[in-house]
């Protein structure tokens, strides 16, 4: 299997970006930012150094049917780095891994898809080396979004996980969601891939004043799997007590969830204190599925 991709290069010298959007068939801001930045770069191409390979839209399928996953039912983040002989998920995790290897860094678009909004985040892995690691934690800042993150590396089957493996500096970046278009999420991004390329030496470009408000590295196993955080304890429907970028105490409600007859409303408690940077949004709810996520108060990085 082929993506559609994208390849401007200006010589062999320099970084070999690689920018992705569209991993996830609900999550619009990535896919609109990539189009914009290809016809830039089709348009006047900046490049001074290295080359950049967009890719808008990695699972075509999912995103045609509306939905996070391919009719296969499997989730891409979950599937890296794929098999080229299995279903269609596998294999176009399989493409994707070959293009995360053959560069020398990446960044991953997402946002909340149809179920959750985030609050605008720079994050990536805690791995060991130190090089790779500091040129993520650069990547991040440079990105220029209110939160940086960065998690475990022990988390298998993402992007990420491919790019550590094969000691390529990445970072993942997310913007609100909600099964919505945020105009300022493209613009976001769109000019964050510009601020990573200046800060590599890409292209030639002044880069803008900081607006990292938190830099927050979580080293616990498993830190950075939203999916998991919280989980509703029952079907329902999710009606939440904070708004995203709220402070939050430990034990406070992030919201209930509420049965059909109204007469059962359970809580979802926080587990620790910190800003609530993931909020689920589409009310209905199963069991499980996460309410939230929070920002732990730890030493900043």
């Amino acid at each position: 299997m082929n993506l559609d991709t994208r390849y401007f290069r200006a010589d062999d010298h320099g970084p070999r970006l690689l920018v992705t959007g569209g991993v996830h068939g609900d999550e619009f801001e990535p896919i609109l930012a990539i189009r914009r930045l290809i016809r830039l770069f089709t348009g006047d191409d900046p490049l001074v150094s290295g080359s950049v390979t967009f890719v808008p839209v990695v699972n075509e399928n999912a995103f045609y049917r509306g939905h996070r996953c391919a009719e296969d039912g499997l989730d891409l983040a979950r599937t890296c780095p794929g098999r080229k002989d299995g279903s269609l998920t596998e294999q176009t995790a399989a493409a994707l891994s070959d293009l995360i290897r053959t560069s020398t860094h990446y960044i991953d678009l997402h946002t909340g898809g149809t179920d959750l909004s985030v609050f605008p985040l720079a994050g990536y892995n805690l791995i060991s080396d130190p090089g790779v690691l500091e040129t993520q934690r650069r990547m991040a800042r440079a990105f220029n979004l209110p939160v940086v993150w960065g998690t475990s590396a022990n988390l298998e089957g993402r992007s990420l996980s491919v790019a550590r493996d094969a000691k390529v500096p990445a970072i993942y970046c997310e913007y609100l969601g909600s099964a919505t278009r945020s105009s300022a999420g493209v613009d976001a991004y769109f000019e964050g891939v510009l601020n990573v390329m200046a800060e590599l030496g890409m292209i030639h470009r002044s880069l803008p004043a900081s607006r990292v408000e938190q830099v927050v590295e979580d080293t616990r196993p498993g830190s950075g799997h939203m999916q998991v955080c919280h989980p509703a304890p029952m079907d329902g429907c999710f009606e939440p007590a904070v708004a995203l970028g709220d402070r939050i105490e430990k034990g406070q409600p992030l919201g209930h969830v509420l049965d059909f007859t109204g007469e059962v409303a359970l809580p979802v408690p926080a587990d620790e204190s910190g800003r609530v940077i993931v909020l689920r949004t589409f009310p209905r709810v199963r069991k499980g599925d996460s309410a939230g996520v929070i920002l732990p108060d730890l030493s900043p990085a």
